[in-house]
């Protein structure tokens, strides 16, 4: 089922469309891990005065860039997972055979 799928996803372009859009996705989510923080910033200068609560936070607050810090980087894994299933060949073990390099490089 997953061979089909693959394969699908490859012939018809879809797969390199949908990796264009979660990379392209997870880097706009990336540049707002820098412009989180001073949006949450105005927002809390602008809104404090009507808002008055007595922890509220007057500086920057880093804190609002965690959301797009974990959406980026979950989009990238997701977009790198796909790539690497979709494009490149799965990676093969060699056995420890007596001729192959593996077993004569430790004697």
């Amino acid at each position: 089922m997953f061979k089909r799928l693959k394969e699908m996803l490859v012939g018809s372009y879809i797969g390199a469309i949908a990796l264009g859009w979660l990379f392209g996705q997870g880097i706009l989510h990336f540049a707002s891990i820098f412009s989180a923080p001073v949006a949450g910033w105005l927002v809390r200068r602008e809104y404090g005065p009507v808002m008055e609560r007595a922890n509220s936070m007057r500086g920057f607050s880093f804190q609002d860039a965690l959301p797009e810090l974990v959406r980026s980087l979950s989009l990238l894994l997701v977009g790198y997972l796909l790539l690497r299933w979709l494009y490149f060949p799965p990676v093969t073990l060699e056995s420890g055979q007596p001729g192959s390099e593996e077993s004569s490089a430790l004697m």
